[in-house]
């Protein structure tokens, strides 16, 4: 594709001026609770199990591409967790609209690596398993357009400290698989929640700690989901239940103040650069 379009949009242009690059993840299902499927959907009752609503989520990846040529491009999130919570068919037309839309990429020649997201604690049966290690091989399978492999990895939920982390963490997930991976969402809470003990020491190792795994799989990228915490107070009710779990991921607080972890994740960029 012509590289015309890439940067209409003035963040987008923003953020290549900078030299980051875009990367897309479509969502087919509820980011925050992935037995369910997205809330615009339930509102109105529909499915994305209907074929005219798996084409507007198509028509929707190929407008975005088209327009932003994103470096890499996600068709669906999280598969692995889908479907291990969700009804069998919203896993079935997941699998369905994500190869139909890489067959409407391949159409328009898109170039960007195609890929999908695991989720790394399922993965190892410790989020929604009995912590037998699962694997993603169904998931290889399933989405055989593939091109690189998403990480989704929020430790806290199955380990108590990031010591506790196999040392083989991702690359037990890649055994067998050539594809190359980066991680595309995760991190690590600073405030205890609930029964998740954390603090911002906890944290910074475990970003510390993340560098190391990165590593261990030679991975092309890694996408902290929030780089300041979110301030629950400012947002639209209603808000989800479980959104408590992930505010503080951030590498700053609410208020753009530095926590421990902002130190050790500009040391680990410095050295990707040198």
């Amino acid at each position: 594709m012509a590289n015309n379009n890439r940067d209409k949009v003035p963040l987008v242009a923003y953020m290549r001026s900078k030299g980051l690059r875009l990367f897309f993840m479509a969502d087919l299902t509820d980011g925050l609770s992935r037995g369910e499927e997205p809330p615009q959907l339930r509102a109105l009752g529909r499915s994305i199990t209907e074929t005219a609503i798996q084409q507007l989520y198509r028509d929707y990846v190929t407008a975005f591409v088209q327009l932003l040529e994103p470096d890499y491009i996600g068709l669906a999130s999280e598969t692995n967790l889908i479907r291990k919570i969700a009804p069998a068919n919203v896993y079935t037309a997941v699998v369905q609209a994500a190869n139909d839309a890489a067959g409407d990429l391949e159409a328009i020649h898109a170039t960007a690596p195609i890929l999908i997201s695991v989720q790394v604690e399922t993965a190892w049966g410790v989020l929604g398993g009995d912590g037998t290690f699962e694997g993603i091989d169904t998931d290889i399978v399933d989405f055989p357009f593939a091109q690189a492999l998403g990480l989704s990895s929020y430790p806290y939920f199955g380990f108590a400290q990031p010591d506790d982390i196999p040392d083989d963490y991702y690359s037990r997930l890649l055994a067998g698989i050539s594809l190359p991976a980066m991680v595309v969402e995760g991190g690590w809470i600073s405030n205890s929640v609930g029964a998740i003990t954390s603090s911002q020491d906890t944290q910074a190792r475990y970003i510390a700690l993340q560098a190391d795994l990165l590593d261990s799989i030679s991975a092309k990228a890694v996408i902290q989901t929030l780089f300041a915490d979110i301030d629950i107070s400012s947002l639209p009710l209603p808000i989800p239940d479980n959104l408590s779990l992930f505010t503080t991921l951030g590498l700053m607080n609410e208020n753009f103040g530095a926590k421990q972890a902002l130190d050790v994740w500009d040391n680990s960029f410095a050295r990707q650069k040198q």
